[in-house]
């Protein structure tokens, strides 16, 4: 009797291991490599709060900020304002308790056909470029795309990364 509940669970460590080779296999044969996305020369600058071009960090380089939030855009005209009020009048007042913090908001403006853009723009010129930025992509790449541009390290659809005192609150 023990050795048949032995044999069994060979069996089942057996057929779970097939499964997972399988599952890993399939995996990889379906799997695409992600396609190269163009960038265009004009994204390669932003315009500072002066109207004057300048170019894009890098993620090489050195870190100049402790937080960076992505704001992927297109079409957002009308709802930006009321993200961007929220968010930056939170991460001015956290700089004001705490003056060491550093952060920037760069707005990814998705090939947006309204004024998304000049919207942002807006922000920039009230709060600074350092602090604002407005990156204008020639052509809708989506969402992913929009993230993917400069080889950006953070993305943000939300204000999840923020502290819990920041969530919103239901009304």
């Amino acid at each position: 009797m023990l050795s048949l509940v032995l044999q069994l669970a060979v069996l089942g460590v057996a057929l779970a291991a097939a499964a997972l080779i399988l599952i890993s296999f399939v995996a990889f044969i379906t799997a695409t490599k992600m396609p190269h996305l163009r960038q265009y020369e004009e994204e390669k600058f932003f315009l500072n709060a002066r109207g004057q071009k300048e170019t894009l960090p890098s993620i090489w380089d050195s870190p100049t900020k402790q937080l960076s939030v992505v704001v992927p855009s297109y079409n957002e005209e009308k709802r930006l304002p009321v993200m961007m009020d929220e968010a930056l009048g939170y991460l001015e007042e956290r700089q004001k308790q705490d003056p060491t913090f550093t952060y920037e908001v760069i707005v990814v403006d998705d090939g947006s056909k309204d004024q998304t853009s000049k919207v942002a723009f807006k922000y920039c010129q009230k709060y600074g470029s350092d602090k604002v930025r407005v990156i204008t992509l020639v052509k809708n790449r989506g969402k992913g795309g929009a993230i993917r541009m400069d080889q950006m390290a953070i993305a943000c659809g939300s204000r999840a990364h923020l502290e819990k005192e920041s969530i919103a609150q239901g009304i």
